[in-house]
């Protein structure tokens, strides 16, 4: 079974660590494999959680793993995975290992446990049908998905009487992300042109090619209105070009913690705005990590058992309407948007498991853009710090809000507040930052709502 994370080689960023185990036949041929990808809460690097909002380079973030071998020869090789994940990123200047290895090997174990399930599925699958019926049908449902996206971007060649559609947009830090697509039914072409995107930052908003490529993927099955499953056939009619050394191509090293989280959601919005179906979404994860431990900085730097809590948080949705099947709609209030789908810790078990306790989790009333049809409102996330803890905040849309379109107005930007118990102190800590908070201090979160679609009449 192996074992790997590393953006060069088809990683998203560091805490997604992916788990893959071979499937063979009754013969010993290879025939399939299968992977499960789960997000740890802790894998090492410069902060606990393991998704620090400044990071600059890929060892800050924690453990990178090309490949290694996590069962051999059905053994659970958990003296390998030790060094992995606390011993080689603790090696770095600032660094740690993991805060928790216990849930690193716990989870591993369940990554496992799930493949051997599917394992076990194929077999089923391959006592019942022959291995050629079942290859056929593979790759008959790829062809399907291909025939399905072909024919979905023919029909927006028709409605919009164009071949060539473009948006862009930019990030907080204001990084471009441009987008060109290019479609000639007529003669197989489907091209999506990152031409005129920046270049990579020395910083974490990053994102590797698969970050794009699983952008690209998601929109279109949900622009292409036929239940069909997800799947590589969506991709294939497609030609992808991303210039390399991009913000969407970074060379090797470059930090990508944010690219995962939040690049990612900026390019889904410009994708649907492209295509002018959909005003923005809060186009953000939120990302709230925070946590004890690491290496304790004194000469012996030993190793301090803590613990890394991570969440994600919702917001609004945007507004859109889908103009030739003649239907709109308004945005979500309070939901997870696009790139991220996690749910929150149930407020009990929260409570229970951290040193915290929740004042306020809230739809943040109003903060959805007006239009024809209205974007929906965020929400309002307010801890308090029982124990002194270091947390952190990896956010967008902090700067730049989330963009109505066709007259619809823009969503509202999220905030993020440090209220200091000892001072009363009410500090806007931006997008991107770490703070060091002691008991009773709060930290407050307000995400962004979506943009609206369409002009706005009272």
């Amino acid at each position: 079974v192996l074992i790997t994370n590393h953006p060069d080689i088809g990683g998203t960023h560091l805490p997604d660590i992916t788990v893959i185990t071979p499937s063979f036949s009754s013969t010993g041929e290879l025939i399939f494999y299968v992977a499960s990808r789960a997000h740890h809460a802790d894998i090492g690097g410069i902060l606990p959680g393991s998704v620090p909002p400044n990071s600059k380079e890929l060892y800050e973030e924690g453990t990178a793993i090309y490949s290694e071998l996590v069962v051999k020869e059905g053994i659970f090789q958990e003296e390998l995975i030790y060094k992995l994940f606390v011993e080689d990123p603790g090696k770095y200047p600032g660094c740690s290992g993991s805060r928790r290895f216990s849930d690193n090997i716990s989870d591993l174990k369940a990554q496992v446990a799930a493949n051997t399930k599917g394992i076990q599925l194929i077999g089923s699958l391959t006592k019942e049908y022959d291995l050629a019926t079942i290859l056929k049908y593979m790759a008959a449902i790829q062809t399907n998905a291909s025939e399905s996206i072909k024919k979905m971007l023919a029909k927006m060649v028709e409605h919009f009487g164009t071949t060539k559609f473009s948006g862009e947009d930019r990030l907080d830090d204001g990084s471009l992300i441009k987008l060109q697509v290019i479609i000639r039914p007529e003669k197989e072409e489907y091209i999506f042109n990152f031409d005129g995107t920046s270049p990579q930052v020395y910083g974490n908003l990053n994102a590797p090619e698969a970050i794009t490529n699983s952008a690209i993927l998601y929109c279109l099955r949900c622009l292409v209105g036929e239940d069909i499953p997800l799947n590589q056939g969506c991709l294939k009619p497609l030609t992808i070009k991303i210039p390399a050394g991009s913000l969407l191509s970074p060379r090797s090293g470059a930090a990508v913690v944010g690219g995962n989280v939040l690049t990612s959601q900026r390019v889904t919005d410009v994708i649907l705005k492209t295509f002018n179906v959909m005003a923005d979404s809060q186009g953000d994860c939120n990302n709230f990590t925070f946590g004890t431990g690491g290496n304790s900085g004194n000469k012996t730097d030993k190793q301090i058992k803590g613990f890394g809590y991570y969440e994600t948080i919702c917001g609004g949705s945007g507004a859109g309407a889908d103009s030739w099947r003649g239907s709109g709609w308004n945005g979500s209030d309070a939901v997870h948007t696009n790139m991220t789908n996690t749910r929150m810790t149930d407020t009990e078990v929260f409570e229970r498991r951290y040193p915290v306790l929740l004042k306020e989790f809230s739809i943040r009333r109003g903060s959805g853009g007006k239009g024809k049809y209205t974007g929906g409102n965020g929400v309002v996330r307010d801890v308090q710090f029982r124990k002194a803890v270091t947390a952190s905040i990896l956010s967008e849309r902090r700067v730049i809000g989330p963009h109505g379109i066709k007259g619809g107005q823009d969503g509202s930007r999220g905030e993020n507040l440090w209220v200091r118990h000892s001072t009363g102190a009410l500090i806007n800590v931006g997008g991107k930052n770490t703070i060091y908070a002691q008991p009773g201090d709060r930290f407050i979160i307000k995400t962004p709502g979506g943009g609206g679609f369409g002009q706005y009449k009272d």
